[in-house]
């Protein structure tokens, strides 16, 4: 998804730098709806791999 939202940032910068303001912004919003998806999926996965699967593999 990150490689997604990298990539639609770079074609919004060419088609902006081309001229084409309507594809660039466009491709910048959805680069940054994966990039902030991705974010929120991120900081998920931290939180329940320190709290929820810490638990299920038992005390040490």
């Amino acid at each position: 998804m990150l490689k997604w939202a990298i990539i639609l940032a770079i074609v919004a910068l060419i088609a902006g730098a081309l001229g084409f303001s309507g594809l660039a912004g466009a491709a910048a919003g959805v680069a940054k709806i994966l990039f902030f998806l991705f974010l929120v999926g991120f900081v998920l996965v931290l939180l329940l791999g320190g709290t929820v699967f810490k638990a299920a593999t038992g005390p040490k």
